[in-house]
């Protein structure tokens, strides 16, 4: 059976080489053309040696994920949906922005966690991405994105700046196979994206984010959503296992090797359950008293807009109360962003759904009537991070 050589991170890749004789180098070079020039065919890697190439042809294939569709915004948003079998599709989203381009990808097909007021969680789980399935996602919107980029005569420079790991799934319950994703994301032989520009995005998962402080300290955001446990074991589940208290001192320890000074909070703003002065208040307290002699500067608040969907029984807040739970905030002297969603008249927006909740895994087709053939997909949740 092949490998697929984009499961390899270039340690991984160095390892595998060596197993035939080759000498570092090699894998080296076999890393670029993979990732740099976007290279499918072992042939075309001309300083390749030709028995190098007979072992790459022999044992090791670049497996591609079928595009089911794709679909652009008038604010030129991109939505990719990526076939990966059983019934299963992710999504992936480029958001172009002046200054930066992000990509937002998957880590798996559904989620576990189960967020009240998530789509995904709402539509079941399916399985863990594996590390070549997470990749391609960066590797075909970074070749596709330099293609269309060249055709229109435009610089074919590399137009994704960062990449948030704030797609369909909780990357830290797919752990092991994330990691060596971050790292071809970050290496300077294949997309050279730097610590601060690579975010993982978690809903709490305590003992991964210790794991991730040494093993790849990347930018961390944390999907917060509430300022006390009862009504954050509402919302978020997992906060049942791994208490606020418990989490916010996981983030406190997560700063010292960050590459930031600070951890991102992300707060869905769902209207009359955590939008009242009386959270707001709740929430500069936890962040003070967590902090303690670090004040409010130690993390950020993202403020995210709700877009609705049948299932959730919620609504999104108010404008108005958004502003004003927001003042509160930096009057506080907590750093406070509202949101902005892209991508809404292709439901590539912040939970975003056209009609009623579709499953996208096929869990109840699974359950009910067990016909694969059937299954329909709904959007996910993007969230546009500002600070990036």
């Amino acid at each position: 059976m092949k490998v697929n050589l984009l499961d390899f991170d270039l340690q991984g890749l160095t390892r595998l080489c060596e197993q035939w004789g080759e000498k570092p180098f090699r894998a080296t070079q076999l890393f670029r053309w993979i990732h740099q020039k976007g290279a499918i065919n072992f042939a075309e890697m001309s300083d390749l040696a030709k028995t190098l190439r007979l072992q790459l042809e022999q044992h090791c294939e670049l497996v591609a994920l079928p595009v089911v569709s794709e679909h652009r915004s008038t604010d030129g948003t991109i939505k990719w949906l990526f076939d990966v079998g059983a019934g299963n599709a992710v999504e992936t989203v480029f958001i172009p922005e002046d200054d930066r381009g992000t990509l937002c990808v998957s880590s798996q097909a559904g989620c576990a966690v189960g967020c009240r007021f998530c789509s995904t969680g709402h539509q079941g789980f399916s399985r863990n991405l594996t590390t070549g399935e997470m990749v391609f996602q960066l590797w075909f919107a970074e070749h596709f994105l330099r293609r269309e980029h060249q055709t229109s005569g435009a610089s074919p420079e590399r137009v994704i700046t960062n990449v948030v790991m704030m797609g369909m799934g909780e990357p830290l319950q797919n752990y092991d196979v994330l990691l060596p994703a971050l790292r071809v994301m970050l290496s300077d032989h294949a997309y050279g994206l730097s610590r601060r520009r690579v975010t993982v995005s978690t809903s709490g998962v305590v003992p991964m984010i210790d794991r991730l402080a040494q093993d790849c300290p990347v930018a961390l955001a944390v999907s917060l959503h509430a300022p006390n446990d009862a009504l954050r074991d509402t919302l978020v589940p997992l906060n049942r296992k791994y208490p606020i208290a418990e989490l916010m001192q996981a983030c406190l320890r997560y700063l010292e090797p960050a590459p930031r000074d600070f951890v991102t909070f992300e707060y869905c703003m769902l209207d009359g359950v955590n939008d009242q002065p009386e959270h707001a208040g709740q929430l500069i307290e936890l962040i003070r008293h967590q902090g303690q002699h670090l004040g409010t500067r130690w993390c950020k608040l993202n403020l995210i807009p709700f877009n609705p969907f049948p299932e959730s029984g919620l609504l999104r807040s108010p404008k108005a109360q958004v502003q004003l739970f927001s003042q509160q905030l930096l009057d506080a002297g907590v750093v406070t962003t509202i949101r902005k969603t892209r991508g809404d008249d292709i439901d590539a927006a912040c939970g975003q759904l056209a009609g009623e909740v579709q499953d996208r895994t096929g869990v109840q087709q699974r359950r009910e009537q067990r016909i694969e053939s059937q299954v329909h997909w709904a959007p996910k949740p993007v969230y546009v991070d500002e600070s990036h």
